[in-house]
């Protein structure tokens, strides 16, 4: 079975959402509003393409620990358990410097979601 990893980056303008199979592989890459309109959105994402895929997702929930903003809201909001048998969540730090450069073009720049799955999967 294939690891899937999933980073979810709520900034001003939009959530950003990358899903990865392996290091290598991109499997989703979406901009979605800041916030969603149901608190059950994201964890029914996550779980649904964990369903799509046949694997587990290992999420990472991007947040800034030097300010208090819409993404620790985003997060309290939206997982009242932070995992089932088809996620698991785990917040991170986004103050990290970036080590690679996104291969794939049109959506805009995804190194910082890129660099944060790496980091979880190396735990």
């Amino acid at each position: 079975m294939q690891s899937l990893w999933a980073g979810i980056y709520p900034q001003a303008a939009s959530t950003r959402i990358l899903v990865m199979a392996g290091a290598e592989t991109t499997l989703l890459k979406a901009r979605l509003r800041t916030t969603p309109s149901s608190r059950t959105a994201l964890p029914t994402l996550l779980e649904a393409i964990a369903l799509w895929q046949g694997s587990p997702v290992r999420a990472a929930l991007a947040v800034n620990s030097r300010r208090s903003s819409f993404e620790t809201s985003l997060c309290r909001d939206s997982f009242p358990d932070f995992g089932s048998a088809l996620y698991s969540l785990e917040y991170v730090d986004t103050h990290r410097p970036p080590r690679r450069s996104d291969p794939l073009t049109g959506m805009g720049r995804f190194d910082d979601l890129r660099q944060l799955l790496l980091f979880s999967a190396a735990r």
